[in-house]
């Protein structure tokens, strides 16, 4: 049988951010028309399938394995790279990075809010690509209620509308803030309506505290494994449900860590400071683990302290 050819690109919508900027106040309907025409393709790709093209057979072999770009970090005010405290912005800047990410082999998609997704549906770099839509951000970084974190981001309805294919929720947990269960219950019904469209939600859990004043994650293996613990056992039904889960304080835990539970789990690459050699020996160890299916990683590969965005990225694909 004839494989078929495989079609052109799409012509972006805005070839450039000046067209983007001018397209957003002229025909704001266009974003809606970008999505509905967007090529799309499946969570997790095959070791090989009849229609593949040669420049996807051409990227680093990672068959069922997932490499995200996260970028959802501004839509709850955390703007900070390390010391820079605005680093994140600058939203032209920030576009450029992502562009330079996706467009480097093996890398299978993005997670953002709706206002990112829609900068980038419009500059025509989601075709082909996982599309996860951040649900909650209302939990503004440093505000007394930080852990009342109210679904402010996408809705299931929404990612159904754009034919987006993937949700992502953040879910920390502090005993001693009652934010935490308003929190606990959106999250669960969250679930429950993203398995009625029949769509993944990858829920990142983790037990916090106060201190001096600040939320601070706890990474102790017993912490990640109750909060592991809680998240798979929300909602209905745990058929849709990914975890998105951190790497241990002592990576030798991640073994015993990640036998709490039998869903699949991505790690998350979260704060890594200027180290981020030792962050990639972290991941490549984890990623050996039998429920560990990949990485969603934001701002240590889109702001490497050595500003090489692809040579970042490259690696992290590596360890896939």
């Amino acid at each position: 049988m004839t494989r078929a050819r495989p079609t052109a690109p799409a012509t972006p919508a805005a070839p450039s951010v000046r067209d983007l900027v001018r397209l957003r106040a002229e025909r704001p309907e266009a974003i809606a028309e970008a999505a509905a025409r967007r090529k799309r393709r499946p969570l997790l790709r095959a070791a090989d399938t009849a229609d593949t093209s040669a420049s996807e057979r051409a990227r680093p072999p990672h068959p069922g394995r997932l490499m995200i770009i996260a970028a959802d970090h501004p839509a709850r005010g955390a703007l900070a790279v390390g010391d820079r405290a605005l680093a994140m912005a600058n939203r032209f800047e920030l576009l450029q990075r992502l562009r330079l990410a996706l467009s480097r082999p093996g890398v299978d998609g993005v997670l953002a809010s709706a206002d990112v997704l829609d900068d980038l549906l419009l500059l025509g770099a989601l075709e082909d690509k996982v599309v996860m839509g951040s649900m909650n951000r209302g939990g503004l970084a440093g505000a007394t209620f930080e852990l009342d974190d109210r679904f402010t981001g996408h809705r299931p309805e929404d990612l159904v509308r754009h034919g987006f294919d993937a949700g992502k929720l953040l879910l920390r947990i502090d005993h001693d803030d009652p934010g935490s269960l308003d929190t606990l219950h959106a999250a669960a019904r969250t679930i429950d309506a993203m398995a009625a469209h029949r769509l993944p939600v990858f829920v990142e859990p983790f037990l916090c505290g106060r201190v001096d004043g600040r939320l601070r994650n706890d990474l102790g293996a017993a912490a990640v494994i109750t909060s592991i613990a809680i998240a798979s056992g929300l909602a209905g039904t745990s058929a849709y449900t990914w975890l998105k889960v951190p790497v241990t304080e002592d990576p030798d835990d991640m073994a015993q860590v990640m036998e709490t539970s039998t869903l699949p789990a991505v790690l998350l690459g979260g704060e890594v400071g200027d180290d981020l050699d030792g962050a990639y020996g972290k991941w490549r160890e984890a990623l050996r683990l039998p429920t560990v299916r990949g990485l969603v990683v934001g701002r240590s590969l889109l702001y490497p302290v050595d500003g090489d965005v692809a040579g970042a990225v490259d690696t992290a694909v590596s360890l896939l």
